[in-house]
């Protein structure tokens, strides 16, 4: 009979396959645990591994799967959220499992990063061996060891198959990537604090007008901290370097919320590129400046949403949902907040230059735009240009009201370039 090890691979080969049958063959198998006899404590007569070696294996190969994955650029959050957009939310769960005993097994420190982003999916070693995860992930989940065995398969699967991504922080044990430090997580600036304050304003208030205030306000204090950062860092011993963040730009509308991104770091110097079939869009820039994209993006997009639902009940036949007006409202609520947005940093840079004088200035800022450009080339050496094209006047008008009430006057709708990878 064949091994655990041997049972697993033949069934990740067959899901992996088109042989629908032959999938559910190799399955049943794994159900019943066919594993050879093994020796006792005694050293004595065989006594059979059962089940209990299969769900031990599959941990293993979970393990090993995950871990593979770091030195090919991927990071605890990319892997959840690869598995749960592409297989779903339960299977999403059963990876967190993989990666806390990733983590577990990890010979020594890792960086404060990588734990954070654990610890915020909830990822615990909840078993007390191997032989037993699978049996309490069943009883946590409600399900039945037929359907965890299916997805632990499944994750196996898509796994094997993730090609490499940019490497934008070294993994655990890992050399030669940039260390960025600050990118998550709070930065401890009360600067970022008052940011955070006017952002919760912004999204708690029904009132259009006074959300894009706080927003603007909220903008304003980030270039002036991120003019700030820039200046001291000129001249520090060991200056930050530009790094890179992923966030995710999952379905529905998956290309206005890159396009929001797209605006958001564009108005911090920073550079993004989508990566439509992996469901993320990569900021790269410097440590503050990354800070602050997520900061408004988090933000901009609860207010998008809810304007977008307060823009159907008022347009005309009432609150339908359609596909096409949802879109173009949210195009056109990036383009017209990126507008907001750089307006406000730009503004900043003219007091910024008046203050510290432009000929001290304007060399640092086009030498960190250098930097995170250069960045942007070494990583993304194929990168292309996409347009998305919009489709519904109506959205597009209600949208642009939506991000700026002053500005009622409509224009025929454009399409948007987006940078991204195919």
């Amino acid at each position: 009979m064949p091994d655990a090890d041997a049972l697993i691979t033949a069934a990740v080969a067959a899901v992996r396959g088109t042989d629908v049958r032959d999938a559910e063959r190799k399955l049943d198998r794994l159900v019943v645990g066919s594993a050879p006899a093994q020796a006792d404590d005694d050293g004595g007569r065989d006594v059979p591994a059962g089940p209990a070696a299969v769900d031990a294996a599959l941990l293993r190969r979970l393990v090993a799967a995950v871990h593979r994955l770091w030195p090919r650029g991927w990071q605890p959050a990319d892997v959840a959220r690869i598995v749960a957009r592409r297989l779903g939310a339960r299977p999403g769960r059963l990876v967190v499992d993989a990666l806390a005993a990733d983590r577990a097994a990890q010979p020594g420190p890792v960086p404060q990063w990588w734990d954070d982003q654990l610890t915020a999916l909830d990822a615990r070693v909840r078993w007390d061996d191997d032989a037993g995860w699978l049996g309490g992930w069943v009883t946590r989940e409600g399900t039945d060891r037929i359907a965890a065995l299916r997805d632990a398969v499944e994750v196996l699967a898509l796994l094997a198959g993730l090609p490499p991504v940019a490497v934008l922080r070294p993994p655990p044990g890992g050399v030669g990537a940039v260390t960025v430090t600050g990118a998550h997580g709070p930065s401890g600036s009360r600067v970022l604090d008052r940011v955070r304050a006017l952002l919760a304003k912004a999204e708690s208030t029904t009132f259009p007008a006074e959300a894009e205030a706080f927003t603007g306000k909220a903008q304003e204090l980030i270039a002036r901290h991120s003019l700030e950062r820039a200046l001291v860092e000129s001249t520090a011993a060991h200056p930050d370097q530009p790094g890179g963040v992923r966030i995710s730009t999952d379905a529905p509308y998956a290309g206005a919320k890159a396009l929001l991104v797209q605006e958001v770091a564009a108005a911090n110097r920073c550079e993004s590129v989508w990566s439509d079939d992996l469901g993320f869009a990569t900021v790269l820039g410097f440590p503050a400046d990354l800070e602050a994209v997520e900061l408004l993006h988090t933000s901009l997009l609860v207010q998008a949403t809810a304007a977008m639902l307060r823009g159907r009940r008022e347009r005309r036949g009432g609150g339908r949902r359609t596909k096409a007006y949802d879109e173009a409202f949210l195009h056109a609520f990036a383009s017209r907040i990126g507008e907001r947005l750089r307006a406000a940093t730009d503004a900043a840079d003219r007091q910024a230059a008046r203050n510290t004088g432009a000929d001290r200035l304007l060399p640092v800022l086009a030498a960190r735009s250098g930097a995170v450009r250069e960045r942007m080339d070494i990583l993304f050496p194929g990168v292309t240009r996409a347009r998305l094209t919009v489709r519904d006047a109506e959205g597009w008008q209600s949208g642009t009201s939506a991000a700026d009430r002053a500005s009622l006057a409509g224009s025929a709708p454009p399409s948007r370039p987006l940078t991204g990878r195919r």
